[in-house]
């Protein structure tokens, strides 16, 4: 199966232009109806494109195409533009236990609440989390580049900061913990 989809929905003309050069294409091409629609459970391995007449409420990677005629090459190049901007927007998203971090924007949420970040605090964020038990020193070097030698409160400055934010925004203590090892997020 491709791991890009096209999903038109309730778009049958247009489903049948596509249907007819598939082979020419760098897409899967499925036909919903509103039944499908409710059914669908998005595989995280596949980048798709759900493409209608109109905004569908509730569902992401929605596409409208209502201005046709449209010339196919236009057509391809739309749908294209949109597979990428889908493919840099999940890249640019890690989740973190209840959180997810939107690299891009720097913003941490989870449920309704978001949380400003800093450069520094989500390179920060995503270094501990991949590392695992970080220590001062790994940090001073690999989110500073600083000297490991040099005798700074820097990284507990930022790390207490972020703490503090952490708590006064999704009230959680326990963001960064900090064992015999080193720093760890969980």
């Amino acid at each position: 199966m491709s791991s890009r989809i096209l999903i038109i929905y309730e778009y049958q003309i247009l489903y049948q232009i596509l249907n007819e050069v598939n082979e020419s294409l760098n897409f899967e091409i499925i036909q919903f109806n509103e039944k499908d629609l409710k059914e669908f459970k998005h595989n995280p391995e596949s980048n798709y494109v759900i493409i209608s007449k109109q905004e569908i409420r509730g569902i992401k990677n929605n596409l409208i195409i209502d201005n046709i005629p449209i010339k196919f090459e236009k057509l391809i190049e739309i749908i294209n533009i949109k597979f990428l901007k889908n493919k840099f927007i999940d890249q640019s998203n890690i989740t973190i236990g209840e959180y997810n971090l939107d690299l891009n924007s720097r913003k941490i949420s989870s449920g309704d609440k978001s949380l400003s970040l800093t450069e520094r605090e989500t390179n920060l964020i995503v270094f501990i989390k991949d590392k695992k038990n970080v220590t001062i020193k790994e940090l001073q070097k690999m989110v500073w580049d600083y000297s490991p030698d040099l005798d700074t409160h820097t990284v507990e400055t930022h790390i207490y900061r972020l703490r503090k934010k952490m708590k006064e925004t999704f009230r959680d203590e326990d963001f960064i913990i900090n064992t015999n090892n080193g720093y760890s997020i969980d």
